[in-house]
């Protein structure tokens, strides 16, 4: 079944009730290095399962020579690694689009950074034993529904190559805490760099195949595409993207900030999954200059920028953009894709100086 057309028109109730659902991080919390649980942003495609730890098992099997079947504390007593990972929405920046989408209304706020812990899947991976012509490794969460008429396990898969990465994570803790409910307790998958779909929560299920995993949620959602019959590029790693604190004081409705005339200091964040930030360049009304840039906390973890700004009386436009160590910077104009992934127009901010 065919999703609907992107829309030119008013948000629809359908992309409202996931609206409520969902959850951006307000841009204010740009100011932590690692986010408060309570603001990450959060997505959850079906309902949150209810999961009884005590007979809660995950299950390695598949296209091995020994299958798992792992209790928490079992997964709790390997070897344990902590690392501070900045995850991102693919479908940020998707309401921005026009014609518009039908999904999730993301603006630019599905972004959070967290410290992570849990055990690196390489070793369970290990243990299990992996035959020689296993393709990927295919992952399965305990969340169930239907999307466009295809009922299934909410599921993605890796090849052997990037599941068996040391950054790869069964994880089991966020920010030094037990997963809570929403975010995938009692166990996720955690890879770095990559947008947040991979990261199958409520994990129940590591299967090691032979063929190419065809699952909706890997072979039909999910791809950079023109129109509904192009094939596409899958889409992977994190694009290039910096915002800002709005600066100033906002207008309820519209959001539009005021701020007092003089200097202005004005912070962000910024990150890829593709590179190092190299440089974040913060725009006022076009005219761009170098931000400084600080030490992230991780090779995985969003860098602080900050730039001054001599604010004039009048209305200006504010805008930031990162470019990579590979040389990906973000576009200055509206790129447009048919499922609306990965949209990381350079963020603009409006300002009225009094």
């Amino acid at each position: 079944m065919a999703g609907p057309e992107p829309t030119r028109g008013p948000l629809t109730p359908e992309e409202l009730q996931l609206a409520t659902r969902n959850r951006g991080m307000p841009l204010e919390a740009l100011r932590y290095d690692l986010t408060p649980t309570g603001l990450h942003y959060l997505l959850v495609h079906f309902d949150i399962p209810a999961l009884d730890t005590a007979a809660w098992r995950l299950r390695v099997g598949g296209n091995v020579e020994r299958e798992l079947s792992l209790s928490l504390d079992e997964i709790r007593a390997r070897p344990r690694q902590t690392l501070a990972v900045t995850l991102e929405c693919a479908g940020n920046g998707r309401a921005r689009l026009l014609p518009r989408p039908i999904s999730q209304p993301w603006v630019n706020e599905a972004v959070g950074t967290a410290e992570w812990t849990g055990t690196p899947l390489a070793g369970v991976l290990a243990e299990a034993g992996l035959k020689s012509d296993t393709l990927e490794i295919v992952f399965t969460g305990a969340d169930h529904g239907i999307e466009k008429g295809y009922e299934h396990d909410y599921a993605r898969s890796l090849t052997v190559a990037d599941a068996t990465r040391p950054e790869v994570l069964l994880a089991y803790e966020m920010n030094r805490r037990t997963l809570e409910p929403q975010h995938g307790f009692p166990l996720r998958l955690l890879v770095p760099g990559w947008y947040g779909m991979t990261h199958v929560k409520w994990l129940t299920r590591i299967e090691a195949v032979r063929e190419p995993f065809d699952g909706y949620q890997q072979r039909i959602a999910y791809w950079y595409k023109r129109d509904a019959d192009d094939p596409g590029e899958p889409v992977m790693r994190i694009r290039p993207r910096a915002l800002m604190i709005p600066p100033g004081f906002p207008d309820f409705l519209t959001r539009q900030r005021t701020v007092e005339r003089g200097h202005v200091e004005v912070i962000g964040r910024a990150w890829s999954g593709l590179a190092s930030i190299s440089q974040v360049e913060f725009g006022v009304d076009g005219a761009w200059t170098a931000a400084a840039l600080e030490k992230p906390a991780g090779p995985f973890a969003w860098c602080r920028w900050s730039a001054s700004w001599d604010a004039t009386p009048g209305e200006h436009i504010l805008s930031c953009r990162a470019t990579d160590a590979a040389g990906n910077r973000q576009p200055t104009e509206q790129p447009w894709n048919y499922q609306g992934m990965g949209n990381n127009l350079t963020q603009t901010v409006h300002v009225l100086v009094r």
